[in-house]
Order: structure tokens, then C-alpha cells, then sequence
């Protein structure tokens, strides 16, 4: 045999070992993130809500209080009365805080649309000429100053999905950034070791609907780069996004574009097909490929060192879903079988994958 040979069998037995130690290795590891839930509900009733507490004591050791609604930005800026349906609503979930995990609190400047601010508890919207209008820093100060002290949380995404503001409202987005960056400079002198990030959409970033996508996506990643900790959401499935090699695509071009400690503080994909008529919204999926998702998610969190990552909701929320509003069902429908269990209280693949991936 010449020597020629020699040397290709050696090294391919040496690539061959190498790359079965690697496996053996990245199945063997000691996870080196954190994993979690939303306290999302899947059902509306006291018990529900109690019950997905309950989970997430049992399967997380982080969890994250998501506050995506209406800000009472009236009683803020006159010092009137806080509405007995926001401080309810944040003392219910502030009693049931869970001891030994940590906690992600996530606020929402924002409205839904990520567009304008949030509306007050009435549907109004503060006026205001500029975002950075002192009135609107001083109420979202006070805003975010009480949600503090009633969680404590270890981190704060200070307003969600930010990168959608710049996407469909620039005009915005200059006052925007003074605003929070005023509001995070006066938090920080009162809570100095909190870690605070703004959450940036991965679906919005990543070949994004924008005139100059080039402009857009380097100025995003600009900004995502001056901040302690890159916090994401991300939900494939808006993306059209079904196979492994597309969800490693997706996660590669944040890796090349950041490059600050990463945590993905929303994120699901669809077990289901999502099918909604009025959103012109005809989307294929089923628990393998969801399955699929998680195990490249959690190999790119381990690969990568990422903070912490929370999956949206642990179970699907239809029983929720029948009591919403009919303008809202559409809008509701779309991360409602995201689950890694069904709305019958069934286990799917991602179950047990997320099961062994926590306990390593």
C-alpha cells in the first residue's frame, strides 16, 4: 500500500474520532444556559394560571413575567389612582413569584403593532410632539420603576421588540432611542447591578420588509452591539422558516452580526398548521418540525454561550384563546399550538427534549 494511502486512512480515522468525540461530547455536556417559560396561561381560569406556575417550578430554572398590554400613562403623569385592572393584574402575578428560579421581567413601550406607544387603560395614547417628550420619560420612568419594585427581577428588557419601530415608523426612532436611554440611565442609578436590554425581533431583522435592508440591519446591529446583553425574540414560523438548515441560516446571522452576550427572551415555533383566512395566513406545521427547532435552538445556546432562553408558552392555549375578543382572535391565533404540550395536556417530541437538555 503506498505511503499516499497511509496517510488518507490515518486521517480519516483521525477526522472520524475526532468528530464522534465531538458528539459524544455535545450529548454529555453540562448545559451552560439557562432554560424557561412565560407565565403565559393556557386556560383562564384561577387554576390554569396556578397550574402553569406550577410547571414552570418543576421544568425551568428561569421565568419570564411578559407585560405586553396598556400602560396607565394618565394616573402617571397626574398622580391619579393606578387602575384596579393594571394593579391587579401585577400584584396576581407578583404573588405568585417563584422562589429559587430567577426572573425576566419584559415590558412593552410599544403597542402591538410596534408603531406607537402602548395605549392607557381608556385606548387613548398620550400626546406628545417627540418620544423623548419629557412627560412620556417621566411617566415610563414611574412605570417601569413600580413593575420593578413589585417582581425584583434578576433581568429587564426595558421595551420589547424596539427593531419594529425603526421598521415601520422611522421617524420615531431618533426620540425613541433619547427616551429609553434617559429612562435606562435614571433606572440604573437606582437598581446599579440590574441587567437591562431592549428586545430586538429576529423575524423582523433577519431579510426584512425595508426599503434599505443593507441600512437597516447594520444599524439595528449597531445598536444590539452597545448593549450588555442582546436580548431576542424569535418566532421562525412568521419567517416562513421550516427546516433545520433554515433555522441555523437564521441563527448564524445573528452570530455574525452581534457580538455581546445573547439571550433569546421570547421565542416557539408552530407544532400545528396555522391557517388564518383574514390574515391571508396559510402556514405549515407539525411536532417534528417544532422539535426540530428546539433541538437547533438548544444546540446554538450551548455552541454559543447564550444567557438563558424562554420559550413562550409551555402549553397551547385554546381554552384561552375561545374567551378573546373576536378583534383579537386573529392576531391570538398565531402562537396559539406552540406548545411542547398540546391543548389536551399531551406531550410532544419537544417535551422530552426539553426535558433532557434541563437536566444535564
Amino acid at each position: 500500500m503506498s505511503d499516499k494511502l497511509y496517510i488518507i486512512l490515518f486521517s480519516c480515522i483521525i477526522i472520524f474520532t475526532s468528530c464522534k468525540k465531538d458528539t459524544i461530547a455535545d450529548e454529555n455536556s453540562v448545559r451552560n444556559f439557562k432554560m424557561g417559560f412565560t407565565t403565559w396561561s393556557f386556560g383562564p381560569g384561577i387554576q390554569d394560571v396556578n397550574d402553569t406556575y406550577l410547571f414552570i417550578e418543576g421544568n425551568a430554572d428561569i421565568y419570564a413575567e411578559h407585560i405586553d398590554n396598556k400602560i396607565p400613562w394618565n394616573a402617571w403623569m397626574n398622580n391619579l389612582t393606578l387602575p384596579a385592572e393594571f394593579t391587579n393584574e401585577i400584584l396576581g402575578r407578583a404573588n405568585r413569584k417563584i422562589d429559587n428560579k430567577q426572573l425576566l421581567l419584559s415590558v412593552s413601550l410599544l403597542n402591538s403593532a410596534r408603531d406607537e406607544l402602548a395605549p392607557d387603560f381608556d385606548g387613548s395614547i398620550p400626546s406628545y410632539s417627540n418620544l423623548d417628550d419629557i412627560e412620556i420619560e417621566e411617566a415610563y420612568f414611574k412605570h417601569i420603576d413600580y413593575l420593578i419594585n413589585q417582581f425584583k427581577p434578576d433581568y429587564l428588557v426595558i421595551a420589547i421588540e424596539v427593531n419594529e419601530l425603526r421598521l415601520r415608523f422611522e421617524s420615531k426612532w431618533e426620540g425613541y432611542k433619547t427616551l429609553i436611554q434617559n429612562v435606562k440611565s435614571r433606572v440604573k442609578q437606582i437598581y446599579p447591578d440590574l441587567i437591562i436590554s431592549e428586545s430586538v425581533s429576529l423575524h423582523n431583522l433577519y431579510e426584512p420588509n425595508a426599503t434599505d435592508q443593507t441600512a437597516y440591519i447594520n444599524e439595528i446591529a449597531n445598536y444590539m452591539n452597545q448593549m450588555d446583553l442582546v436580548t431576542i425574540s424569535f418566532y421562525p414560523f412568521l419567517k416562513d422558516r421550516h427546516s433545520k438548515e433554515e433555522f441555523q441560516q437564521i441563527f448564524d446571522f445573528l452570530h455574525n452580526k452581534v457580538n455581546k452576550p445573547i439571550a433569546f427572551v421570547e421565542t416557539g415555533h408552530i407544532a400545528e398548521n396555522l391557517i388564518v383566512p383574514n390574515l391571508d395566513l396559510s402556514i405549515i406545521g407539525n411536532e417534528s418540525e417544532q422539535n426540530i427547532y428546539l433541538e437547533t435552538l438548544l444546540k446554538n445556546a450551548q455552541k454559543q454561550n447564550y444567557e438563558f432562553i424562554i420559550w413562550w408558552g409551555f402549553r397551547d392555549y385554546d381554552a384561552l384563546w375561545e374567551t378573546f375578543p373576536e378583534e383579537l382572535k386573529d392576531l391570538g391565533q398565531l402562537w396559539r399550538d406552540t406548545g411542547l404540550i398540546d391543548e389536551n395536556g399531551n406531550e410532544r417530541q419537544s417535551k422530552t427534549t426539553w426535558n433532557k437538555t434541563l437536566s444535564k
